[in-house]
């Protein structure tokens, strides 16, 4: 009876297991590890659970072990994520230096919090007791129904929207195309925020340095500038390749006083800004290679008579070796010919199951009809106890990935972030919180969709308590209500009607969901300039992403979408040839030592910007009058042209005014402007790159300042 159960348990561990190994950073600690990783189990443990109650309730054999594992996992559950899972989260997101400190702050956060919910769950207690007179019943119960009718209503919008989403997307991902013109505005959009993240992090650094400065070798926070220098140490010797660019004050950069709330608030920045530097990079890195090996499969696709049917790659070693040809003709087989074809397969089986659920959710109001083709397939199998729980199981785990995929793309554009290798304590503990959350929604969910002989109830329908009970003011029909509403809201998603509501209300674009739709109309000449320098560096065995940072601040005012098959084209050529002149600023400067070198080097750089500038202008004005006389075909060529322009007129404006210069000749300015301090930002990294031994000495240095 809980043979499937049973077996399912320890696969369930080991996804968890590898799930968290392969999204966690290196620097969650291991109690984190283990808090996510039993919530996970425990949720996943009772969609598991699912299956065995519906056959036993099928064939009236109630066992006590189904009451048990329900109580235990439901229980586990709710504790988890209502008091355990925030209490750590807070924990961990406090920037304060002791463990006291560090729980005192988490629980002040919490507290605030959960006296907002309970003052919100206090009045409509209230309201129900005022309007539900006649109404008797198990507390407990309504208790429950409580907290599962949010999950309820919210998961229903989520589940439809995955629903619609992941066939979608998946069915036009396989048209190479498509999937590279949303890799090239992926890619330029990625750079522009790894930049970001980059200024962020050494601004964070030298703020940090120039607090720390002020604080001498007798003060009594002095052991908390210790903690923050051995962390920046920390930070740099995990990550040499790290190069400090674009580091100054903001505004309210100099609001950091001396005293421990102010040095909390310095490291809780330090860190999230490093987080953030860590994970833009992993994204970018992901999204550039994943570019790359499209751009072989299709220049491999194009050539397979030349090749042989041998997968050629541009950015991996040649295999050798007696089977590496045959391992060669197995990798273009399944790039070129097979993953294609099912993915296709794919997008289709899964489109099916979407409709078998919407029609499942659509017919649960009427009361004689039953047009669910699980609950049909499921009663129609008989008593092969491994069948109904197979049956049971395959839509169930298709309904809790629909309705993830929607709840993690909605929270990785405000709340957390989903990164591999790099994601941090906070954003498992408040991802493994949303999960634990909606696993029983969407179980009760499911189990409303199997129609069980002689309309018995499941043990978790009893236990979960009566949902039309916890919301009376739509009567006794709440629980077939919602699904309608649902399924309503995702046929409109279907037909794109919320985009063309929200395109035609032109102020209302700040409400639209991005997807990859909007970045498909057309190739970003930025993101196709920065995936040919990446792919001319790591032929010269350079690492993904090492000379991105100058080279995307040179594409932040320049974006121009190019249609294939047209003149633009052509225009995106000349782009890319005119701006592959341009080094990166890295790249330029990697064996210079001395500040004169740089000095001169860079002042011949520039003379030869400004011919290429000047040259650049001379002949787009030829071509403009030129143009004054010929009258173009097509207004919007000439608008495009007219761009062109004045981006590369400009483009050398735009070096000077975005600071491209190098570090070391712009140090005394940048750094006079800032603070009264003569320490550069290459004297800060280098003192942090010396052991933490060294503190001493600098403790000195301070004191002779002061």
């Amino acid at each position: 009876m809980l043979f499937f159960y049973f077996i399912s348990l320890p696969l369930t561990m080991g996804m968890v297991i590898l799930t968290l190994k392969y999204f966690s950073s290196p620097d969650v600690p291991n109690y984190v590890l283990f808090t996510v990783g039993y919530t996970w189990f425990c949720s996943f443990s009772i969609i598991i659970l699912v299956p065995a109650d519906i056959w036993t309730t099928i064939f009236g054999n109630y066992s006590g072990g189904i009451s048990f594992f329900w109580s235990l996992t439901y229980w586990s559950t709710f504790l988890l994520t209502w008091v355990v899972v925030p209490t750590i989260q807070g924990y961990e997101d406090a920037g304060d230096f002791t463990m006291v400190e560090r729980l005192k702050t988490s629980l002040h956060e919490n507290l605030v919090y959960y006296l907002c919910v309970g003052s919100i769950a206090l009045l409509g207690l209230i309201l129900f007791i005022i309007f539900s007179k006649n109404w008797s019943g198990d507390i407990l119960g309504f208790a429950m129904a409580c907290s599962n009718t949010f999950g309820l209503v919210t998961g229903a919008f989520l589940l439809g929207f995955g629903l619609s989403e992941i066939p979608k997307g998946i069915w036009k991902n396989v048209d190479w195309t498509f999937r590279h013109k949303v890799l090239s505005h992926k890619v330029a959009k990625m750079a522009v925020k790894l930049d970001d993240a980059h200024q962020e992090f050494s601004s964070a650094i030298v703020v940090a340095q120039a607090t720390l400065n002020q604080i001498t070798n007798h003060d009594p926070l002095r052991p908390y500038t210790n903690i923050i220098d051995n962390i920046l140490y920390q930070m740099l010797k995990e990550d040499p390749s790290f190069k400090p660019q674009g580091g100054r004050f903001g505004e309210n950069d100099m609001d950091y006083n001396t005293d421990h709330k102010s040095m909390a608030m310095l490291r809780r920045r330090l860190r999230i800004a490093r987080e953030e530097y860590c994970r833009y990079r992993s994204e970018y890195s992901s999204f550039v290679l994943e570019a790359l090996e499209l751009e072989d499969t299709v220049r491999n696709y194009e050539r397979r008579n030349i090749t042989g049917w041998k997968f050629v790659s541009s950015i991996k070693p040649e295999r050798t070796g007696k089977l590496g040809p045959s391992f060669d003709m197995m990798e273009f087989i399944w790039r070129c010919v097979v993953r294609k074809q099912l993915e296709k397969l794919l997008a289709i089986i899964l489109g099916c199951i979407s409709a078998a659920i919407l029609l499942a959710e659509a017919t649960i109001l009427p009361a004689g009809v039953d047009l669910s083709l699980f609950s049909i397939l499921i009663n129609s199998v008989g008593k092969q106890e491994m069948l109904v729980q197979v049956a049971a199981f395959v839509p169930l785990l298709y309904m809790c990935i629909c309705t993830y995929f929607s709840l993690f793309k909605i929270g990785m554009l405000m709340f957390y972030s989903l990164t591999p290798r790099q994601t941090s304590s906070v954003s498992l503990l408040m991802i493994c919180s949303m999960v634990a959350r909606y696993a029983p929604p969407i179980s009760y969910n499911f189990l409303n969709l199997i129609r069980i002989p002689d309309n018995r109830k499941t043990i978790f329908e009893k236990r979960m308590g009566n949902i039309d009970d916890a919301v009376p003011f739509f009567g006794k029909g709440f629980n077939k209500i919602y699904p309608l509403i649902m399924v309503i809201y995702t046929l409109l998603h279907v037909t794109n009607f919320f985009d063309r509501v929200i395109d035609y209300f032109g102020n209302w674009r700040i409400f639209k969901f991005q997807n990859q739709d909007d970045d498909a109309d057309g190739f970003d000449s930025s993101g196709l300039i920065i995936l040919q320098k990446e792919r001319a560096w790591l032929e010269r065995g350079h690492r993904v992403g090492e000379h991105i940072i100058p080279l995307a601040r040179n594409f932040s005012s320049m974006n121009v979408d190019i249609e294939p098959g047209s003149n633009n084209t052509q225009m995106a050529s000349a782009v890319i040839g005119t701006m592959s002149q341009f080094k990166p600023l890295n790249e330029e400067v990697q064996h210079v030592t001395s500040r004169e070198t740089i000095t001169k080097k860079h002042s011949s750089t520039r003379e030869h910007q400004n011919k290429q500038a000047s040259n650049t202008k001379s002949t787009l004005e030829e071509s403009t009058s030129f143009k004054s006389v010929m009258r173009p075909k097509s207004e919007k060529l000439s608008s495009k042209w007219e761009l062109m322009k004045f981006g590369l007129v400009n483009f050398k404006s735009i070096l000077e005014v975005n600071n491209y210069l190098p570090l070391r000749q712009t140090e005394e300015n940048t750094l006079s402007s800032i603070t009264s301090s003569s320490e550069s930002l290459d004297d800060i990294f280098q003192r942090l790159k010396r052991p933490t031994l060294d503190l001493r000495d600098y403790g000195a240095d301070n004191d002779r300042m002061f």
